[in-house]
């Protein structure tokens, strides 16, 4: 797993940088101060450092080029000075990119990817996640939650369950979801679809009612 110190004085600004990375699956350590962050890199070793320019105790720049005298992890700079002046004395300073505020935290994980890529990394595999509400499924991870608690499928009711939230608010007729689902070699019927149907509703509790039954044609699951 890929490790990344964010280093920022604004608690907001690490939550929201943090929220996504761990989303991407990222192992994530965070300092306050660039003497915090300087301490935390002569112990620790990171894959990749995100780092505010200005800071209390030691500013950005001031913490790179100290970083550098004996570590050459990539850095990120975050600045809400987009002068032609101060990227090139972020470059000057070690810096590997070069980022302006207010920034797109999606757009900032890929540079995070595109660096550490660069590097020979292996990045960790973004989760596929579908909410709604107290439902949550993770195509990736293969889990279903409702209301925190996780949910047990059968590996079938898994399959047919993914397929119909990944094609949601589309009508699915029982022939397309005896195809897509169990293949065309499916000896059953259409009972066996509404019998995996009826199982699903009763282990979702609250959420059942997301799988609407459409008279004479099949099933969608709806929000």
């Amino acid at each position: 797993m890929s490790k990344i110190l964010i280093v920022d004085d604004e608690l907001r600004v690490r939550d929201l940088i943090k929220k996504y990375a761990k989303f991407e699956g990222y192992d994530v350590s965070e300092a306050g101060t660039g003497l915090q962050a300087l301490e935390l890199c002569r112990s620790h070793e990171f894959d990749i450092i995100i780092m505010d320019v200005m800071m209390p105790e030691l500013d950005g720049f001031s913490a790179c080029r100290e970083i550098r005298k004996f570590s050459n992890v990539p850095i990120i700079m975050l600045s809400a000075r987009g002068e032609e002046y101060d990227k090139v004395h972020g470059f000057e300073s070690g810096v590997d990119d070069y980022v302006v505020k207010p920034f797109s935290p999606k757009e900032l994980m890929m540079r995070v990817g595109a660096i550490l890529k660069r590097g020979g990394i292996t990045l960790p595999e973004s989760k596929e996640i579908f909410q709604h509400e107290g439902l949550t499924v993770d195509f990736t991870g293969r889990l279903v939650t409702v209301d925190g608690k996780h949910v047990d499928m059968s590996p079938r009711e898994y399959d047919l369950f993914f397929f119909l939230v990944k094609n949601r608010g589309i009508a699915l007729s029982r022939e397309k979801l005896i195809n897509e689902v169990w293949g065309y070699d499916f000896l059953g019927d259409d009972r066996t679809i509404d019998t995996h149907i009826k199982q699903l509703r009763k282990v979702l509790g609250p959420y059942s009612s997301c799988i609407s039954t459409l008279r004479g044609v099949g099933y969608r699951f709806d929000e």
